[in-house]
């Protein structure tokens, strides 16, 4: 049975298979790159096998060899077994830190104005929030649940469907103060159109060629405007009066609502293929503060939904 010694040196050799770097490796294990390469020649001594290949002179790259790429994925289970047990030991004590991974758009346009009424039903629940624009590991950095937008697949983690969404056009009302102005979808080629390059990336997703289309009429301007690689700040581009959104539903909704923005064409909209999943680590789904923290996001999702 391996000692603490060698569960330390597992450590470090999991994480610098996983970084390709000592470095790496040491800056999330705050040790030094030294203690990190000493500790996986201990573990090479310890099983009698190199875990990484060598190149002349003894110099290493860090490649782990076949035996440790076989091992690998069960040493990661194990650690992830071992982290779940901790939490189920922290279980039995009230309160806690809840970490949750969100977009920076979707963090500021949808789960902050309502996180006050989860912190309400749950007081001794300290929510973290992780904005990050790309997937972050959850397991690395200690994330118990999350929000992400996709076709509702990712490995190793349950989804959850959220929310779906319509994409459709929205502007100021400033800009509807002239007469006739917006009146029809062909007045939109006489407008600045925002935008959103945060979406270049999903295949599939609605852009202003394909609304023009939808809509029946050309598209010889949708092309043009003005491009932001936010959710959050094409919406409040629009709002600031500075052209004519297309919008993500679910990010445009309390906007929406509170006269901020004002959506047109509503017989014109695009179904979005992609979907807001509720994502979590199957293993961990148990967990009080987790259940909790989901169960409310559904909840919230439903009352969006019938307030519509």
């Amino acid at each position: 049975m391996a000692s603490l010694v060698h569960l330390n040196a597992l450590r470090a050799f999991e994480a610098s298979a996983r970084h390709k770097s000592f470095s790496a490796a040491a800056a999330e294990l705050n040790v030094t790159p030294a203690a990190v390469g000493q500790s996986v020649r201990l573990l090479e001594e310890w099983l009698g096998t190199p875990l990484f290949h060598r190149a002349a002179g003894g110099r290493v790259r860090l490649v782990p060899t076949e035996a440790a790429q076989k091992a690998l994925p069960d040493i990661r289970a194990g650690f992830d077994r071992l982290a779940l047990g901790v939490e189920r030991l922290k279980e039995g004590v009230a309160g806690g830190v809840l970490t949750v991974t969100v977009s920076p758009a979707f963090a500021v346009k949808w789960l902050l104005p309502r996180i006050d009424r989860f912190q309400a039903a749950w007081p001794d629940t300290d929510v973290r929030l992780d904005t990050n624009h790309k997937p972050v590991d959850f397991v690395a950095q200690g994330v118990d649940i999350g929000v992400r937008y996709g076709a509702g697949a990712w490995p190793g983690l349950a989804a959850h469907k959220l929310m779906e969404e319509e994409i459709y056009p929205v502007c100021s009302p400033a800009l509807l103060r002239t007469p006739g102005r917006l009146g029809k979808p062909s007045g939109l080629a006489g407008e600045t159109l925002i935008h959103d390059l945060s979406m270049e990336g999903h295949s599939g997703f609605p852009s202003w060629g394909q609304w023009f289309a939808l809509a029946g009429v050309g598209d010889s301007g949708a092309a043009r405007g003005l491009r932001i690689n936010n959710s959050a700040a094409v919406l409040q581009a629009a709002i600031d009066g500075h052209g004519v959104a297309l919008a993500r539903g679910a990010m445009a909704h309390d906007d929406v609502r509170a006269g901020r923005l004002l959506p047109l064409f509503p017989q014109v909209r695009c179904q979005s293929p992609l979907a807001y999943y509720v994502v979590y680590r199957p293993e961990c789904a148990g967990l009080t503060k987790l259940a909790a923290f989901r169960d409310w996001l559904l909840a919230e999702a439903a009352r969006n939904e019938q307030a519509a």
